[in-house]
């Protein structure tokens, strides 16, 4: 199974998130799991200003030159990905809501009624199932873990995908790993 893991650390200095998404790749591929871990505040990705060329003008592709491109089809390309992130004043932080704003092309812009929703097109014929991993800081509580991970469930399903869990850094690297692997076992 091919897993992409999206470090939204923006931190350096915050060596233990980096050091457990680190171990949870080893345990992932010590499973024969295909793992790339992404260090989002390596790349250069710029804001989504909402232009819509990637629907109109470059259809599938956002129309800024930057490694957004890489994001996308590393994301597109996997069964499952991961979205890592400290909670950071109550929220993901700013990095990887700056890359998932960059997702909207991985869509049609068309809309069709799901579920009494207004929802849009797949562009694709497959989609990762989506997880979402937190660090809770000390000035995070239960309510900002629940608000998170709501807004990541409405971006799965805008992705034409399923958020399959939520977790703490706080849960130990095989546990999350074993959720990875039986959400996408379930397929």
């Amino acid at each position: 199974m091919r897993i992409t893991i999206l470090n939204g650390n923006p931190d350096a200095s915050n060596t233990a998130f980096d050091d457990y998404l680190e171990r949870l790749s080893g345990v992932l591929m010590s499973d024969q799991h295909e793992v790339a871990v992404i260090q989002l505040r390596e790349m250069d990705i710029k804001y989504c200003t909402g232009c819509f060329g990637c629907w109109v003008k470059t259809p599938g592709e956002c129309v800024v030159a930057d490694d957004s491109h890489d994001v996308c089809r590393a994301v597109i390309n996997a069964d499952f990905a991961l979205w890592a992130s400290p909670v950071i004043m109550g929220f993901y932080s700013a990095l990887l809501k700056k890359v998932t704003d960059k997702f909207i092309p991985l869509v049609h812009p068309y809309i069709v009624v799901d579920q009494y929703e207004a929802h849009h097109l797949a562009r694709y014929d497959k989609y990762p199932l989506v997880g979402l991993l937190l660090e809770k800081g000390d000035d995070a509580d239960n309510k900002d873990i629940e608000i998170i991970s709501d807004i990541h469930g409405r971006t799965a399903l805008n992705m034409k995908s399923k958020m399959s869990f939520t977790k703490l850094t706080l849960d130990s690297v095989e546990e999350v790993a074993r959720e990875i692997t039986d959400a996408v076992s379930g397929l």
